[in-house]
C-alpha cells in the first residue's frame, strides 16, 4: 500500500454550464454588429486559408441575418396563425350553438 496516495486531496473541478439554447445563440447572433471581432476573425481566418474572400464573408453574414430576420418573422405569423385558428373554431362553436337555438324556436 502507498502511503503517499492516502495524504493526497481530491481536486473538485467546478461543474460544467449548461450550453446556451439555440434560442440564446439566435439572439446573440441578432445582436451582433457587422464589425463583430468574431466575424472579422473569422474572415481574416478564412482568408489566411484561401478559403472565402471578404466579400463572401459579408455577404454570408448579410444572408445569416436576412435568414434569422425572416425565421423570426415566420415564427410570429404561425403565432397570429394559432390565434386565428383558434378565434375561428370558438366562432364555430357559438354558431352551431346559435344553429341548434334557431332550429329548437322553429320545431
Amino acid at each position: 500500500m502507498n502511503i503517499g496516495s492516502k495524504t493526497k486531496k481530491r481536486v473538485v473541478l467546478p461543474s460544467r454550464p449548461e450550453l446556451p439554447t439555440v434560442g440564446q445563440l439566435l439572439e446573440d447572433i441578432n445582436k451582433a454588429a457587422p464589425d463583430d471581432p468574431v466575424f472579422s476573425i473569422l474572415e481574416k481566418t478564412e482568408d489566411i486559408r484561401g478559403h472565402v474572400s471578404n466579400s463572401e464573408a459579408e455577404l454570408r453574414f448579410q444572408q445569416s441575418r436576412r435568414y434569422l430576420a425572416l425565421n423570426g418573422r415566420l415564427e410570429e405569423a404561425l403565432g397570429q396563425l394559432q390565434e386565428q385558428r383558434e378565434a375561428l373554431q370558438t366562432a364555430g362553436g357559438q354558431l352551431d350553438r346559435t344553429l341548434e337555438e334557431v332550429k329548437g324556436q322553429v320545431c
